[in-house]
Protein backbone atom coordinates (compact mmCIF):
# COMPACT_ATOMS: atom_id res chain seq x y z
CA UNK A 1 0.00 0.00 0.00
CA UNK A 2 1.40 3.33 -1.22
CA UNK A 3 1.46 6.41 1.48
CA UNK A 4 -1.72 8.26 1.49
CA UNK A 5 -0.82 10.92 2.91
CA UNK A 6 1.36 11.75 -0.47
CA UNK A 7 -1.88 12.49 -2.50
CA UNK A 8 -3.06 15.84 -1.23
CA UNK A 9 0.38 17.03 -1.81
CA UNK A 10 0.56 15.38 -5.45
CA UNK A 11 -2.87 16.96 -6.05
CA UNK A 12 -2.42 20.67 -4.99
CA UNK A 13 0.74 20.58 -7.01
CA UNK A 14 -1.38 19.21 -9.98
CA UNK A 15 -3.47 22.05 -9.08
CA UNK A 16 -1.08 24.37 -9.52
CA UNK A 17 0.49 23.31 -12.42
CA UNK A 18 -3.15 23.91 -14.21
CA UNK A 19 -3.49 27.50 -13.20
CA UNK A 20 0.15 28.05 -14.43
CA UNK A 21 -0.56 26.38 -17.90
CA UNK A 22 -4.14 27.43 -18.74
CA UNK A 23 -5.18 23.70 -18.10
CA UNK A 24 -3.65 22.43 -20.73
CA UNK A 25 -6.63 20.63 -22.53
CA UNK A 26 -8.14 21.59 -25.74
CA UNK A 27 -11.42 22.06 -23.95
CA UNK A 28 -10.05 24.38 -21.11
CA UNK A 29 -8.05 26.59 -23.20
CA UNK A 30 -11.68 28.29 -24.34
CA UNK A 31 -10.58 30.04 -20.79
CA UNK A 32 -7.06 31.29 -22.10
CA UNK A 33 -6.17 34.59 -20.89
CA UNK A 34 -8.94 34.47 -18.63
CA UNK A 35 -6.61 35.18 -15.59
CA UNK A 36 -7.03 38.77 -16.33
CA UNK A 37 -11.09 38.64 -16.78
CA UNK A 38 -10.53 39.41 -20.96
CA UNK A 39 -12.66 42.40 -20.83
CA UNK A 40 -15.12 44.01 -17.81
CA UNK A 41 -18.02 42.04 -19.24
CA UNK A 42 -16.29 38.93 -19.74
CA UNK A 43 -17.81 36.02 -17.89
CA UNK A 44 -15.32 32.97 -16.71
CA UNK A 45 -17.46 29.92 -16.12
CA UNK A 46 -15.96 26.54 -14.59
CA UNK A 47 -18.09 23.70 -15.38
CA UNK A 48 -17.97 19.79 -15.86
CA UNK A 49 -20.80 19.94 -17.77
CA UNK A 50 -19.84 21.89 -21.24
CA UNK A 51 -18.31 18.93 -22.99
CA UNK A 52 -20.54 17.11 -26.35
CA UNK A 53 -20.63 20.89 -27.54
CA UNK A 54 -22.93 22.33 -24.54
CA UNK A 55 -19.85 24.70 -23.98
CA UNK A 56 -19.95 26.14 -27.65
CA UNK A 57 -24.16 25.99 -27.66
CA UNK A 58 -24.26 28.20 -24.19
CA UNK A 59 -21.65 30.40 -25.49
CA UNK A 60 -23.74 31.28 -28.56
CA UNK A 61 -26.73 31.39 -26.88
CA UNK A 62 -25.50 33.68 -24.03
CA UNK A 63 -24.04 36.03 -26.86
CA UNK A 64 -27.47 36.68 -28.28
CA UNK A 65 -28.68 37.44 -24.68
CA UNK A 66 -26.01 40.27 -24.15
CA UNK A 67 -23.17 37.67 -22.38
CA UNK A 68 -19.54 36.69 -23.43
CA UNK A 69 -18.56 33.75 -21.96
CA UNK A 70 -15.36 31.84 -21.53
CA UNK A 71 -15.15 28.29 -20.28
CA UNK A 72 -12.67 26.08 -18.38
CA UNK A 73 -14.20 22.23 -18.91
CA UNK A 74 -12.25 19.67 -16.40
CA UNK A 75 -13.88 16.82 -14.52
CA UNK A 76 -16.02 17.51 -11.26
CA UNK A 77 -13.84 16.77 -8.79
CA UNK A 78 -10.84 18.68 -10.28
CA UNK A 79 -12.99 21.36 -11.15
CA UNK A 80 -13.84 21.74 -7.87
CA UNK A 81 -10.08 21.26 -6.65
CA UNK A 82 -8.94 24.18 -8.93
CA UNK A 83 -12.27 26.58 -6.80
CA UNK A 84 -10.40 25.68 -3.78
CA UNK A 85 -6.89 26.78 -5.14
CA UNK A 86 -7.82 29.76 -6.70
CA UNK A 87 -10.03 30.57 -3.87
CA UNK A 88 -8.10 33.67 -2.78
CA UNK A 89 -7.70 35.49 -6.13
CA UNK A 90 -10.51 33.53 -8.19
CA UNK A 91 -10.61 33.33 -11.64
CA UNK A 92 -14.07 31.67 -12.26
CA UNK A 93 -17.17 34.37 -11.97
CA UNK A 94 -19.82 31.65 -12.22
CA UNK A 95 -19.77 27.63 -11.66
CA UNK A 96 -22.07 25.06 -12.55
CA UNK A 97 -22.58 21.35 -13.38
CA UNK A 98 -21.14 20.15 -10.30
CA UNK A 99 -23.57 17.87 -7.68
CA UNK A 100 -24.24 18.31 -4.27
CA UNK A 101 -21.69 16.82 -3.18
CA UNK A 102 -18.83 19.05 -5.03
CA UNK A 103 -20.70 22.07 -4.38
CA UNK A 104 -21.04 20.90 -0.20
CA UNK A 105 -17.72 20.80 -0.37
CA UNK A 106 -17.16 24.67 -2.25
CA UNK A 107 -19.54 25.96 0.31
CA UNK A 108 -17.27 24.81 3.54
CA UNK A 109 -14.06 25.85 1.67
CA UNK A 110 -15.66 29.42 1.83
CA UNK A 111 -15.60 29.66 -2.17
CA UNK A 112 -19.15 30.11 -2.56
CA UNK A 113 -21.33 33.59 -2.22
CA UNK A 114 -25.02 34.10 -1.30
CA UNK A 115 -27.29 34.60 -4.26
CA UNK A 116 -30.98 33.84 -4.80
CA UNK A 117 -31.24 33.50 -8.56
CA UNK A 118 -35.18 35.38 -10.07
CA UNK A 119 -36.20 31.75 -10.45
CA UNK A 120 -35.33 30.04 -7.10
CA UNK A 121 -38.79 29.68 -6.26
CA UNK A 122 -39.22 27.58 -9.13
CA UNK A 123 -37.10 24.93 -7.78
CA UNK A 124 -37.26 22.41 -5.08
CA UNK A 125 -35.30 23.94 -1.88
CA UNK A 126 -34.11 20.80 -1.04
CA UNK A 127 -32.55 19.91 -4.11
CA UNK A 128 -30.29 22.98 -3.26
CA UNK A 129 -28.27 24.69 0.11
CA UNK A 130 -30.79 26.54 2.45
CA UNK A 131 -27.90 28.82 2.83
CA UNK A 132 -28.97 30.04 -0.94
CA UNK A 133 -24.81 29.47 -1.87
CA UNK A 134 -25.96 26.98 -4.79
CA UNK A 135 -28.76 26.16 -6.69
CA UNK A 136 -30.03 22.93 -8.57
CA UNK A 137 -30.39 23.29 -12.33
CA UNK A 138 -30.78 19.98 -13.73
CA UNK A 139 -31.15 16.56 -12.31
CA UNK A 140 -29.58 12.91 -13.80
CA UNK A 141 -29.22 9.20 -12.94
CA UNK A 142 -26.19 7.81 -13.36
CA UNK A 143 -26.20 4.55 -14.85
CA UNK A 144 -24.56 1.36 -16.20
CA UNK A 145 -24.92 1.25 -19.75
CA UNK A 146 -24.35 -1.69 -21.67
CA UNK A 147 -23.98 -2.84 -25.54
CA UNK A 148 -26.98 -4.14 -26.83
CA UNK A 149 -25.17 -5.42 -29.89
CA UNK A 150 -23.29 -7.51 -27.27
CA UNK A 151 -26.12 -8.88 -25.68
CA UNK A 152 -29.10 -9.58 -27.71
CA UNK A 153 -30.93 -11.33 -24.87
CA UNK A 154 -31.07 -8.42 -21.99
CA UNK A 155 -31.38 -11.48 -19.09
CA UNK A 156 -27.62 -12.09 -19.83
CA UNK A 157 -26.68 -8.04 -19.43
CA UNK A 158 -25.22 -6.78 -16.22
CA UNK A 159 -28.37 -5.84 -14.32
CA UNK A 160 -26.43 -4.15 -11.73
CA UNK A 161 -22.77 -3.21 -10.88
CA UNK A 162 -22.14 -6.14 -8.35
CA UNK A 163 -22.59 -8.58 -11.31
CA UNK A 164 -19.66 -7.15 -12.67
CA UNK A 165 -17.39 -8.36 -10.34
CA UNK A 166 -19.19 -11.48 -8.90
CA UNK A 167 -20.19 -13.18 -12.27
CA UNK A 168 -17.22 -14.65 -13.76
CA UNK A 169 -19.01 -14.13 -17.40
CA UNK A 170 -18.62 -10.06 -17.05
CA UNK A 171 -14.76 -10.47 -15.98
CA UNK A 172 -12.85 -7.95 -18.36
CA UNK A 173 -16.03 -7.11 -20.53
CA UNK A 174 -16.32 -3.54 -18.53
CA UNK A 175 -14.79 -0.38 -18.08
CA UNK A 176 -13.55 0.97 -15.32
CA UNK A 177 -12.21 4.56 -14.90
CA UNK A 178 -8.54 4.85 -15.31
CA UNK A 179 -8.80 7.70 -13.07
CA UNK A 180 -11.23 9.48 -10.48
CA UNK A 181 -11.04 13.10 -11.57
CA UNK A 182 -14.68 13.11 -13.42
CA UNK A 183 -17.54 13.60 -11.26
CA UNK A 184 -19.29 10.42 -12.84
CA UNK A 185 -16.15 8.22 -11.65
CA UNK A 186 -16.64 9.73 -8.19
CA UNK A 187 -20.49 9.69 -8.05
CA UNK A 188 -19.94 5.46 -9.30
CA UNK A 189 -17.84 4.69 -6.92
CA UNK A 190 -19.72 6.53 -3.84
CA UNK A 191 -22.94 4.54 -5.26
CA UNK A 192 -20.98 1.33 -4.60
CA UNK A 193 -19.17 2.31 -1.42
CA UNK A 194 -22.49 3.83 0.10
CA UNK A 195 -24.25 -0.17 0.26
CA UNK A 196 -21.20 -0.98 2.36
CA UNK A 197 -21.18 1.59 5.31
CA UNK A 198 -19.64 0.73 8.48
CA UNK A 199 -18.97 3.36 10.85
CA UNK A 200 -16.89 1.53 12.54
CA UNK A 201 -14.84 0.09 8.88
CA UNK A 202 -11.88 2.18 7.06
CA UNK A 203 -13.40 5.73 5.62
CA UNK A 204 -16.46 4.43 6.98
CA UNK A 205 -16.84 1.57 4.57
CA UNK A 206 -16.42 -2.04 5.86
CA UNK A 207 -14.02 -4.51 4.57
CA UNK A 208 -16.70 -6.32 1.96
CA UNK A 209 -17.10 -2.50 0.81
CA UNK A 210 -13.22 -2.30 0.13
CA UNK A 211 -13.16 -6.23 -1.22
CA UNK A 212 -15.54 -4.69 -3.81
CA UNK A 213 -13.97 -1.86 -5.14
CA UNK A 214 -10.93 -4.09 -5.36
CA UNK A 215 -12.27 -6.42 -7.14
CA UNK A 216 -14.28 -4.34 -9.37
CA UNK A 217 -11.04 -2.83 -10.48
CA UNK A 218 -9.13 -6.32 -10.67
CA UNK A 219 -11.19 -7.65 -13.00
CA UNK A 220 -12.35 -4.52 -15.71
CA UNK A 221 -11.11 -3.02 -18.77
CA UNK A 222 -9.22 0.11 -17.56
CA UNK A 223 -10.59 3.70 -19.79
CA UNK A 224 -7.59 4.70 -22.68
CA UNK A 225 -7.16 8.34 -22.50
CA UNK A 226 -8.56 9.82 -25.45
CA UNK A 227 -11.06 7.12 -26.17
CA UNK A 228 -14.67 6.71 -25.35
CA UNK A 229 -16.52 4.41 -24.03
CA UNK A 230 -18.33 4.07 -26.58
CA UNK A 231 -15.85 4.12 -29.31
CA UNK A 232 -14.41 0.93 -27.33
CA UNK A 233 -18.29 -0.71 -26.88
CA UNK A 234 -18.44 -0.42 -30.91
CA UNK A 235 -15.07 -2.13 -31.43
CA UNK A 236 -15.58 -5.10 -28.92
CA UNK A 237 -13.21 -3.97 -26.79
CA UNK A 238 -15.99 -3.66 -23.83
CA UNK A 239 -19.68 -4.18 -23.79
CA UNK A 240 -20.33 -1.88 -20.41
CA UNK A 241 -19.51 0.88 -18.54
CA UNK A 242 -20.50 3.87 -16.63
CA UNK A 243 -22.53 7.13 -18.25
CA UNK A 244 -24.89 9.48 -18.12
CA UNK A 245 -28.30 10.20 -19.09
CA UNK A 246 -27.47 13.13 -21.77
CA UNK A 247 -24.02 11.05 -22.77
CA UNK A 248 -25.99 8.13 -23.48
CA UNK A 249 -28.24 10.09 -25.38
CA UNK A 250 -25.37 11.93 -27.60
CA UNK A 251 -22.86 8.99 -28.05
CA UNK A 252 -25.50 6.64 -29.53
CA UNK A 253 -26.15 8.96 -32.16
CA UNK A 254 -22.47 9.78 -32.28
CA UNK A 255 -20.96 6.41 -32.53
CA UNK A 256 -24.36 4.90 -34.32
CA UNK A 257 -24.61 1.85 -31.41
CA UNK A 258 -27.81 1.07 -29.38
CA UNK A 259 -26.95 0.80 -25.59
CA UNK A 260 -29.61 0.18 -22.61
CA UNK A 261 -29.17 0.82 -19.02
CA UNK A 262 -29.53 -1.55 -16.30
CA UNK A 263 -32.02 -1.01 -13.51
CA UNK A 264 -31.02 -2.02 -10.26
CA UNK A 265 -34.00 -2.77 -7.56
CA UNK A 266 -31.60 -0.40 -5.11
CA UNK A 267 -32.13 2.62 -7.60
CA UNK A 268 -29.02 4.35 -9.14
CA UNK A 269 -27.38 7.34 -7.82
CA UNK A 270 -29.82 10.59 -9.02
CA UNK A 271 -27.26 13.32 -9.22
CA UNK A 272 -28.35 17.03 -9.38
CA UNK A 273 -25.78 19.66 -11.09
CA UNK A 274 -25.63 22.82 -9.60
CA UNK A 275 -24.79 26.80 -10.27
CA UNK A 276 -23.54 29.18 -8.04
CA UNK A 277 -21.49 32.60 -8.11
CA UNK A 278 -17.97 32.37 -7.16
CA UNK A 279 -16.83 34.54 -3.88
CA UNK A 280 -14.78 37.36 -4.75
CA UNK A 281 -15.78 37.56 -8.64
CA UNK A 282 -14.98 41.26 -9.48
CA UNK A 283 -17.98 41.23 -12.07
CA UNK A 284 -20.56 40.13 -9.82
CA UNK A 285 -23.55 42.05 -11.15
CA UNK A 286 -23.35 40.60 -14.32
CA UNK A 287 -22.72 37.25 -12.88
CA UNK A 288 -26.01 36.94 -10.99
CA UNK A 289 -27.42 38.58 -14.16
CA UNK A 290 -26.37 35.63 -15.91
CA UNK A 291 -27.58 32.86 -13.34
CA UNK A 292 -31.03 34.41 -13.74
CA UNK A 293 -31.20 33.77 -17.68
CA UNK A 294 -29.22 30.44 -17.18
CA UNK A 295 -31.07 28.79 -15.00
CA UNK A 296 -34.41 30.46 -16.20
CA UNK A 297 -37.47 28.41 -17.83
CA UNK A 298 -36.74 29.31 -21.56
CA UNK A 299 -33.12 28.45 -21.37
CA UNK A 300 -33.36 25.21 -18.94
CA UNK A 301 -36.25 24.39 -21.45
CA UNK A 302 -33.76 24.57 -24.88
CA UNK A 303 -30.65 23.20 -23.04
CA UNK A 304 -33.36 20.32 -22.16
CA UNK A 305 -34.32 19.67 -25.66
CA UNK A 306 -30.79 20.33 -27.28
CA UNK A 307 -29.22 17.81 -24.83
CA UNK A 308 -31.66 15.63 -23.41
CA UNK A 309 -32.04 16.46 -20.14
CA UNK A 310 -34.46 17.31 -16.92
CA UNK A 311 -34.60 20.91 -15.62
CA UNK A 312 -35.27 21.22 -11.77
CA UNK A 313 -37.20 24.77 -13.20
CA UNK A 314 -40.56 23.26 -12.35
CA UNK A 315 -41.79 26.24 -14.77
CA UNK A 316 -39.94 24.83 -17.44
CA UNK A 317 -40.59 21.44 -17.27
CA UNK A 318 -43.66 21.74 -19.52
CA UNK A 319 -41.70 22.96 -22.86
CA UNK A 320 -38.67 20.81 -22.32
CA UNK A 321 -37.67 17.22 -23.51
CA UNK A 322 -40.40 14.67 -22.64
CA UNK A 323 -38.43 12.00 -23.48
CA UNK A 324 -35.40 12.81 -20.90
CA UNK A 325 -38.13 13.28 -18.52
CA UNK A 326 -39.52 10.25 -18.91
CA UNK A 327 -35.74 8.19 -18.88
CA UNK A 328 -35.29 9.72 -15.95
CA UNK A 329 -38.38 9.44 -14.19
CA UNK A 330 -37.81 5.59 -15.36
CA UNK A 331 -34.84 4.89 -13.06
CA UNK A 332 -35.39 4.40 -9.23
CA UNK A 333 -33.53 6.76 -6.83
CA UNK A 334 -30.95 4.77 -4.92
CA UNK A 335 -30.80 5.74 -1.30
CA UNK A 336 -27.77 7.31 -0.50
CA UNK A 337 -26.61 9.33 2.49
CA UNK A 338 -24.90 12.58 0.46
CA UNK A 339 -24.04 14.08 3.21
CA UNK A 340 -22.06 10.86 4.49
CA UNK A 341 -20.59 11.57 1.12
CA UNK A 342 -19.49 14.07 1.23
CA UNK A 343 -18.11 13.81 4.07
CA UNK A 344 -15.82 10.50 2.96
CA UNK A 345 -15.53 11.25 -0.58
CA UNK A 346 -12.23 12.66 -0.41
CA UNK A 347 -11.03 9.49 1.41
CA UNK A 348 -12.46 6.89 -0.65
CA UNK A 349 -11.21 8.97 -3.62
CA UNK A 350 -7.45 8.79 -2.39
CA UNK A 351 -7.59 4.88 -1.63
CA UNK A 352 -9.18 3.80 -3.99
CA UNK A 353 -6.32 5.89 -6.20
CA UNK A 354 -3.07 4.27 -4.22
CA UNK A 355 -4.75 1.25 -3.37
CA UNK A 356 -6.79 0.21 -6.51
CA UNK A 357 -5.67 2.20 -9.47
CA UNK A 358 -2.29 2.60 -9.23
CA UNK A 359 -1.96 -0.15 -6.27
Amino acid sequence: MKARSLLPTMAALATAALIVSGCGSPAASSAAGAGDGGGSDNLVIYSNSVSDGRGDWLKAEAKKAGFTIQYVDLGGGDIKNRLVAEKNNPVADVTFGLNNVYFNQLKAAGVLDQYAPSWASKVDPKLGDPDQEFYPIVREPIMLVWNKAAYPDAAKAPADWPDLWTKPQFKGTYETPSDLGGATAQVVLAGILARYRDDNGEDGVSKAGWDAIKAFFADGSPAVKGTDLYARMKDGKVDSGEMWLAGKQTREKQYQIQTEAAHPSVGVPMTVQQVALVKGTKKAATAKKFIDWFGGAQLQAAWSKQFFTVPTNTDALPTSEQAAVTATDSFKSQDIDWSFVTQHLDQWVEKTTLDYLNG
